[in-house]
């Protein structure tokens, strides 16, 4: 099992998960503007497309370990510790979290994921 990030944020997804295709330009945006960007795709190596930092989770052994219940799920961690959530698509968070404040903007303000 690959390594997950420690310092940064981590993107759940899955190519099945209508919100998260929706938000597959704003994954991109995320990891062109920040280094600290992991995407850990539960059904499709290759998404989202685009992206350099992907997990395969295929097996689910992340997605368990960390609980996730909704993809898309964003997680901040520092110092090993998750410090802040979101499922689904809520922009404001996304904005919060990422600290790019035009992402997603011509998004709807929330989507369930």
């Amino acid at each position: 099992m690959a390594a997950l990030i420690s310092d940064g944020l981590i993107a759940f997804v899955k190519r099945a998960c209508p919100t998260c295709s929706m938000i597959e330009p704003q994954m991109r945006e995320v990891a062109k503007v920040r280094g600290d960007f992991q995407v850990v795709t539960q059904d499709d190596a290759t998404f989202p497309s685009g992206v350099a930092n992907l997990i395969d989770d295929r097996e689910l052994d992340h997605s368990y370990v960390n609980q996730i219940e909704a993809t898309p799920t964003l997680i901040r961690y520092a110092d090993g510790k998750e410090v802040e959530r979101v499922m689904g698509w809520d922009r404001a968070a996304w904005q919060r979290l990422t600290g790019i404040a035009s992402i997603g903007a011509a998004l709807p303000p929330l989507v369930p994921g």
